[in-house]
């Protein structure tokens, strides 16, 4: 794809981190998170298991900081809203452990996460990126997050006009266009992968276009849908299918690179090494 300057994605400093804040399209690099399920750390893909090689959460993150990844994302994979309280103990109980700049993902349930992140945002002892705040529950959780000034993850359906009326919605609500993430999803593999790279590619066009409310950097979480596919998790295939560790280690590099390709602004990922791999790809 032939390089187009045009005005520049929205910048956010995160920590000392500059998210956004490109002037061309696709010519950048791209942050890294690398994400840790807290709460049921069976729920790690086959891969990060083998690589951490412990149950202890303590551990575990002590070597996910280790690795090159830019960003530390804590998902509280909680099933009910009656074990918030003991999410918010374990978050507590991390923060002095947690060193690098921090990611906070609910539950991926609304009902659960309208309650679950208000009370952990109010838990923070930093700035933060919430993850996430959608149609039915940002009336819920933005005003929390206006309140700690922190920085929120916007997910919507894949669909450009479906992320800026959400944008606008948020912004009403008193909601700085420069804590502001967008995340308009994508699925892992064939068209559920093409349509949410166009989308992605669509918003991030027009944010350099000018458009206030779709300048913001995007986020994605596609190499988390890519580890949840079949092919990346059952060892079920014949020997040409070559070892399920190297085809679930390759199916997340694959769709980290088309996301840097369509343009995210951070990648969310599961297997230290690959991160590695990606930093490797500059330009």
């Amino acid at each position: 794809m032939k390089e187009t300057t045009l005005n520049s994605i929205r910048e956010i400093n995160f920590n000392g981190i500059k998210i956004g804040g490109e002037n061309s399209f696709p010519i950048f690099n791209p942050l890294y998170v690398l994400e840790i399920p807290v709460f049921n750390i069976n729920s790690l893909c086959t891969i990060a298991k083998e690589y951490y090689n412990s149950v202890n959460l303590k551990d575990i993150i002590k070597k996910a900081q280790a690795s090159e990844c830019d960003i530390l994302g804590l998902k509280f994979n909680i099933e009910s809203i009656e074990q918030v309280d003991k999410a918010v103990n374990i978050m507590v109980n991390l923060f002095p452990d947690i060193t690098k700049p921090l990611m906070l993902s609910g539950a991926g349930n609304d009902e659960i996460d309208r309650v679950l992140l208000p009370i952990l945002i109010n838990k923070l002892d930093r700035m933060v990126i919430i993850n996430n705040a959608n149609e039915n529950t940002y009336k819920d959780i933005i005003p929390s997050v206006i309140k700690g000034n922190h920085i929120v993850v916007l997910k919507s359906p894949i669909d450009i006009n479906l992320a800026k009326e959400l944008n606008i919605l948020s912004a009403d609500l008193g909601l700085s266009l420069d804590n502001i993430l967008v995340d308009t999803d994508i699925g892992a593999l064939g068209y559920g992968l093409e349509y949410g790279y166009s989308i992605m590619e669509k918003v991030k066009l027009e944010g350099l276009k000018g458009d206030k409310y779709l300048n913001m950097p995007l986020i994605s979480f596609g190499c988390n849908e890519s580890l949840k596919t079949k092919e990346a998790k059952s060892d079920e295939y014949g020997s040409s299918w070559g070892l399920l560790s190297d085809r679930a280690r390759f199916f997340e590099l694959t769709t980290a690179s088309a996301l840097k390709a369509c343009g995210a602004n951070i990648i969310v990922m599961n297997y230290p090494p690959n991160i590695s791999v990606m930093k490797g790809l500059v330009g």
